[in-house]
Parts: structure tokens; C-alpha cells; sequence
């Protein structure tokens, strides 16, 4: 098993992240270029891979309470993962997000899962201070 973390705090209210982050239809603005969310029967989502041409069958589950997003791949378990968002005391918030992969036949090797998620969490910030009117910081 291979494992993953990047974090990036955002000059926004945890709440007002985590609301970008968790919604199913906005996913795509930040999630890694190429990856594109379809919802299905919750949790259940399928998420397709412009560069694999495929479709794989996946799960989604948004725990709103503890503003933590949980995912992973529902047939194979070939990876997990989670982004979790954290309140400062300046009001502002850190935004974790940690990959697991099971499979390396799965895993796209470090620099690649790194650029991605440094991009993704730069592409979050940027739909935050879209929709909050917060400068990036």
C-alpha cells in the first residue's frame, strides 16, 4: 500500500470550503484534470478517466458534521481516499487530503499523485474565493 497526503490552508470559514468541496456537481472544478464525477443512488458515483477511457464504479460519502469527504473505488478496492477541512483561529481553513492505493497498478507514482494534488487543492482555493469573493493567499 502506497499512501499520500498534501494540505493547503485557505483564507475562508471551514464551512464555506468544505460547501465547495462536497458538492457532487462542482467536482470537477477541482478535481484532477481528466476526472469527471457522475452521481448515481447514494453513495454510489462513477468516475470517469479521460486518459484510461474508462469508467470505473466508485463511492462517495459526504460527512457533513466532521467536514469530511470519503471515497474509494467500489468493486476492486484498488485505492481510498479523504479530504478533511479544518477551522483556524484566524478563521481561515487547512484542507488535508490523503490517498491510499491498495493496487499499485493504481498508483501513478509520487510526482504525479503529488502535482495532483498540490493542483486540486490550488483549484479549490480558487472556486472558494470565486464563490466567497476571499482573496487567494
Amino acid at each position: 500500500m502506497t499512501e499520500y497526503e498534501r494540505s493547503r490552508t485557505m483564507p475562508s470559514p471551514p464551512e464555506q470550503v468544505y460547501d465547495q468541496a462536497a458538492n457532487v456537481g462542482q467536482l470537477g472544478t477541482w478535481l484532477p484534470g481528466g476526472l469527471h464525477v457522475r452521481a448515481g443512488e447514494p453513495p454510489a458515483v462513477t468516475v470517469h478517466d479521460d486518459a484510461a477511457g474508462r469508467d470505473t464504479a466508485a463511492l462517495l460519502r459526504s460527512r457533513p458534521e466532521q467536514m469530511r469527504l470519503e471515497w474509494g473505488t467500489r468493486d476492486q478496492g484498488g485505492y481510498a481516499g479523504r479530504l478533511q477541512v479544518a477551522g483556524l483561529d484566524s478563521g481561515a481553513s487547512e484542507v488535508t487530503v490523503h490517498l491510499s492505493f491498495f493496487d499499485e497498478g493504481h498508483d501513478p507514482g509520487s510526482r504525479a499523485v503529488t502535482a495532483a494534488l498540490d493542483d486540486s487543492l490550488r483549484r479549490l482555493e480558487e472556486q472558494v474565493r470565486l464563490r466567497t469573493g476571499h482573496a487567494a493567499g
